[in-house]
């Protein structure tokens, strides 16, 4: 029989600093230093949680302020932050990254490579099982107090080849985007859980085009001034 691995005390001590952790980064709005590094200080007393890159935005035209939303998932449940000033570099550096772990802490051990959610408790026979299905392949079922983590996935199987393709990306440092590419920014999945994001992403560029336009026009009508003014001028 399957015992779990967190005994209730430990569990309310843990939602306790997730939560405080949670808020002081919300707290932190007005900076833009770094979020992970924030997380995981405020985290040093939890052993395994990891987090996504759950949400991106960019405000402003001229001049841009950009912000980060996470999700940080512990064996027990997932939480989301509030909005988290960062830097345009950091911004960038993690734009290719939307809706996938960043950074997981697992059994003390802390490493920083990206993979689709969830993929980072598959395997660990805590958290769940291999199973085969009617075609003979193999693949991962989480138990049922763990079922969050699959819905994180798009509630779409993991299968025992792609997750070994993961495992090789993670050991040379790479990321890995799910056997069709289907996760990070310009995946198929995230297109579907993350919709206020792209609409975001159009309706920016769309703004763009309308300043441009405008820039345009405004520049086109003062060089059709000017030529008036310099016709004027010579038929004098």
């Amino acid at each position: 029989m399957y015992r779990d691995i967190w005994p209730p005390r430990v569990v309310l001590l843990g939602m306790a600093v997730l939560l405080g952790a949670v808020f002081s980064l919300a707290g932190c709005g007005g900076g833009a230093g770094d979020p992970l590094s924030d997380l995981s200080r405020t985290l040093r007393g939890m052993p395994t949680y990891s987090i996504v890159l759950d949400d991106m935005r960019e405000e402003g035209n001229f001049f841009k302020n950009y912000y980060h939303q996470y999700r940080i998932v512990t064996p027990e449940k997932s939480i989301t932050s509030g909005w988290r000033k960062v830097s345009k570099d950091f911004y960038n550096r993690y734009l290719p990254f939307l809706g996938m772990t960043i950074y997981v802490k697992k059994d003390g051990q802390e490493t920083a490579n990206m993979g689709p959610p969830g993929y980072e408790y598959v395997g660990d026979s805590r958290y769940g099982r291999w199973r085969q299905d009617s075609s003979g392949r193999s693949f991962w079922e989480f138990y049922g107090q763990y079922a969050f983590m699959a819905s994180l996935l798009g509630s779409r199987p993991i299968y025992r080849d792609s997750y070994t393709t993961y495992r090789t990306h993670w050991s040379s440092g790479r990321p890995y985007y799910g056997p069709q590419r289907e996760y990070g920014t310009n995946g198929s999945v995230t297109k579907q859980k993350k919709p206020d994001f792209y609409s975001r992403r159009m309706s920016a560029v769309g703004k763009s085009k309308t300043s441009f336009g405008n820039k345009v026009n405004q520049r086109i009508g003062r060089s059709k001034t000017s030529i008036r003014s310099r016709s004027r001028s010579v038929g004098k």
